[in-house]
């Protein structure tokens, strides 16, 4: 509720009083006495004072300080051992670099071009990017807006002209009617909110942090758009090798099977062999169409992470054995992990905002102050009028309201403290989820090791198969039985060397993606601690 008050400086100068001053309508006009518009200008120089010595009140949003660990996980930094040369590009050495730098383009370190390709064409057609960098222009412009309409002063002009014919009889004047004439009026209002208390100055804070969470968001849409591609990618690959060893396993059960029954035909096996061969075909034919399936999934996925329908999307065949496992990996230490994880960086921008609301919301508590001013003139068509002005101060005061106001500002603060847990668990899970990474990469290229020194020997025990059956010295039976062990330990090898792609590719995505490395984020490098 407001306090108005008028003052009529030039009656109480005439009763020999003392001008006062109130927070309240100010107003006057040019023909009143002449010190009105000195004592109108006293008014809002004392007002003035005020808005210079304004303060924001509320909590000062502080950064949140860097976590204290220096590990992810608690036993030693896991190193992946090295592989024998002969088990394929998945097979080389990787090793940790904590002072590497993760590049914007990480993708590119697979040197595949197909993979290359695809990345490219979702990045420039993605409808859940240009969706994030919507509502990030959106919010900028609402804080242009915001910023506008409060720093600056409101300036509105209005103009308007009336076409009047009076009637003199009606007011019983023994006079002919004038002719028509027509009423010009036009004025020009400034008004003006002091912000003594920062009420709006922390809301264009709060809209400020709601632009860096929606930069961030579209950060981090990128990195998952990125992520999500490269990991359908790799899968692709690995999904087309194991069909591709399937069909020729299946081919070698099938001429186990040509014989079986030959040499069933002539007495010298059993018919429960021959079932047993059949089985062994049944069972490997029922694995094919699930991967083909799985194939077909993964395909539609990378054209909708294209931007494009499955229909229409021309989806490259990528081989597993053409991509480079990158052997350098970052390793960025827990501190700086929370200057370049876009999730955290949102999360922290939402903790400002919070603690921008409770600043707004304490101000409220406080009197809000305006000051309005207009000036104008009228006349008619055939008479010049004259000119008006007027100034004015209002003072807005919460008196009572049961309450309202306070709860609002206990309501700002417990969602500060709810973003603030936000936040924390969203480091932790940041966290968690490299720590994972970590041990999975180790875990794989134990695995791919395990996998290929057996690939390995079951390939060893194929050629001298192979060196025996052109000798003479075993049957064709026992040769395939040896080529069959062979493609079952190459299948194994194929998912542990997709598993180790994947994953490495997880943790470049974990650790942010290097878009501080881009020259778009020129704006949000990563600040140094």
């Amino acid at each position: 509720m407001g306090l108005p008050t008028d003052l009529n400086w030039a009656r109480r100068r005439q009763q020999g009083l003392k001008p006062r001053i109130y927070f309240g309508a100010v107003s006057a006009r040019v023909n009143s006495c002449p010190d009105t518009k000195l004592l109108a200008e006293a008014a809002i120089a004392s007002l003035a004072l005020c808005f210079i010595a304004g303060c924001n009140v509320g909590p000062k949003y502080n950064p949140p300080t860097a976590p204290a660990v220096t590990a992810y996980t608690p036993q030693p930094q896991p190193q992946p051992g090295e592989t024998a040369s002969s088990a394929g590009p998945a097979g080389v050495a990787q090793r940790f670099d904590s002072a590497g730098s993760i590049s914007a383009q990480w993708w590119t370190l697979f040197h595949s071009p197909e993979l290359n390709g695809m990345m490219e064409q979702a990045l420039a057609n993605s409808p859940t990017l240009a969706q994030a960098a919507a509502r990030l222009k959106e919010a900028q412009e609402e804080l242009n807006a915001r910023t506008g309409a409060t720093k600056y002063p409101t300036v509105t002009g209005s103009a308007a002209i009336e076409r009047e014919q009076p009637n003199l009889s009606s007011y019983g004047i023994p006079f002919p009617n004038p002719s028509p004439f027509a009423l010009l009026n036009g004025s020009v209002a400034v008004s003006y909110a002091l912000d003594i208390f920062g009420a709006n100055r922390r809301a264009i804070e709060g809209l400020g942090a709601n632009r860096d969470y929606e930069k961030w968001q579209l950060e981090g849409a990128r990195l998952m758009l990125a992520g999500n591609v490269v990991s359908a990618a790799i899968r692709q690959a690995q999904l087309r090798r194991e069909i591709e060893v399937t069909r020729q396993l299946l081919a070698v059960e099938q001429r186990e099977l040509a014989i079986t029954e030959a040499r069933n035909r002539a007495g010298g096996t059993s018919e429960a062999d021959v079932e047993s061969r059949k089985t062994t075909i049944a069972e490997t034919q029922a694995t094919i169409p699930p991967l083909e399936a799985q194939l077909d999934v993964v395909n539609h996925q990378l054209a909708v992470l294209m931007g494009k329908s499955p229909a229409e999307a021309q989806i490259p065949d990528l081989s597993l054995d053409a991509l480079q496992l990158p052997q350098e990996l970052p390793l960025t230490l827990p501190s700086a992990l929370v200057r370049q994880r876009p999730d955290i960086r949102a999360a922290e921008s939402l903790m400002h905002q919070a603690s921008a609301n409770v600043g707004v919301a304490t101000a409220n508590l406080y009197p809000q102050i305006v000051l309005s001013g207009s000036g104008g003139g009228t006349g008619t068509s055939f008479l010049s009028g004259g000119d008006v002005w007027n100034v004015a101060a209002s003072l807005t005061q919460p008196i009572y309201n049961g309450g309202a106001l306070r709860a609002e500002k206990r309501k700002a603060e417990a969602a500060y403290e709810a973003a603030n847990s936000v936040y924390r668990q969203t480091v932790l899970e940041a966290f968690g989820q490299v720590a994972d990474t970590l041990t999975s990469i180790d875990h794989d290229a134990q695995t791919l090791k395990a996998r290929s020194d057996v690939a390995a020997d079951a390939d060893a025990s194929y050629r001298i198969a192979q060196g025996r059956y052109q000798a003479g010295g075993i049957s064709e039976l026992v040769l395939l039985e040896a080529e069959r062990q062979r493609l079952q330990t190459e299948l194994d090898r194929t998912s542990a060397a997709g598993a180790r792609y994947a994953d490495s590719a997880t943790l470049f995505q974990a650790l942010g993606g290097g878009w501080w490395n881009a020259e778009s984020a020129s704006s949000f490098q990563v600040p140094a601690r």
